[in-house]
């Protein structure tokens, strides 16, 4: 009983930092840039450029780093424990890069951004999940093989997409800055269908939260538990895939969130969904807003893509656990 009370006053003071950070991460978001002024000042005054940047570049930007952050780190959360795979994310797997080969393909057909450019996402991140999770399920699939379908996946998307954008060099959201990962090209056209969707999915989640704790117990306790998994699993792709997807469709091919939180959240806290889920949207958000904001002052007036700052810090973190888990051949 007392390592219950403990355990919930933890928790509790993990919420509030979560909170915390988030809301330090949007403020310094909002503050800080290449352009310095008062903002108390302008912020009132639409018709000033100052105002204008504050609302229609600062705003847009932190609220969609937010939004990308929470998007996919639950994804990524909800990835690992539907592949039950510790070592899955939506950037290792290849559902980013299904993302991005559907919205290279939406862009040659004239959708800019709005919601059919979310929508393309979408279609792209779920059909590559589902392709790893039927092979992984098929072929029985150790964690390590599961990466390593992830790796080829991966590799012939971004081959599609380039095949795409040399024969169509109109095609330009396969830029640099896209394949990187890029908060710079944000805008309230792309931000809000977008984060109706990132927003929705995460709510539906949170009520399957129960459902994902059975499913994380093995198949065939899930089953014996009268948990329908095949259908099951199927909705928690779709929303994982509608995270990942939509998320690309704002700022490109963000990497490593999805895997660096949820292992984060688990380690400090618990594996619980109901608090997981929550905790990994409070954390990714904050996390991202942050590198996003590095980003933007560390070589000012000059900016770095964000997901620069997040693949120093991604990688070696993604190595460690492999060291960790001698190459990913333990038991998930």
């Amino acid at each position: 009983m007392k390592y219950l009370k403990e355990n919930k006053f933890k928790i509790e003071y993990i919420y509030i930092i979560g909170i915390l950070m988030l809301l330090i991460s949007f403020i310094l978001g909002i503050l800080l840039g290449a352009t310095s002024f008062n903002i108390s000042k302008y912020i009132f005054d639409i018709n000033t450029p100052e105002a204008r940047i504050i609302w229609f570049v600062r705003f847009p930007r932190v609220m969609g780093s937010i939004l990308c952050g929470a998007a996919l780190s639950v994804s990524g959360a909800i990835i690992q424990g539907v592949l039950a795979n510790r070592l899955a994310s939506p950037s290792i797997i290849g559902v980013n890069a299904g993302a991005a080969l559907a919205v290279t393909i939406a862009t040659a057909f004239g959708f800019l951004g709005g919601w059919r450019l979310s929508l393309f996402a979408f279609i792209g991140a779920f059909i590559t999940v589902m392709i790893v999770s039927l092979g992984a399920k098929r072929w029985g699939a150790s964690r390590g093989t599961v990466i390593l379908m992830g790796v080829a996946m991966n590799s012939l998307l971004g081959a599609m997409s380039s095949t795409v954008t040399t024969f169509m060099p109109n095609v330009s959201v396969m830029s640099n800055d896209f394949k990187i990962g890029d908060f710079s090209s944000v805008t309230y056209a792309k931000l809000i269908p977008a984060s109706i969707v990132i927003i929705i999915s995460i709510i539906i989640l949170y009520t399957l939260a129960n459902e994902l704790d059975v499913l994380t117990l093995g198949d065939e306790s899930a089953k014996g538990l009268g948990l329908n998994v095949e259908v099951v699993k199927v909705i928690f792709l779709m929303l994982a895939a509608a995270l990942a997807g939509v998320s690309v469709s704002i700022a490109g091919l963000l990497s490593f969130v999805g895997l660096l939180i949820p292992h984060a959240i688990r380690n400090i806290s618990t594996s619980e969904s109901r608090h997981l889920i929550p905790l990994c949207a409070l954390y990714g958000g904050a996390f991202v807003t942050i590198c996003d904001t590095f980003s933007r002052i560390v070589f000012a007036p000059y900016e770095l893509p964000v997901g620069i700052i997040m693949a120093f810090i991604g990688a070696p973190f993604f190595i460690f656990i492999l060291y960790k888990g001698k190459g990913g051949h333990r038991n998930a």
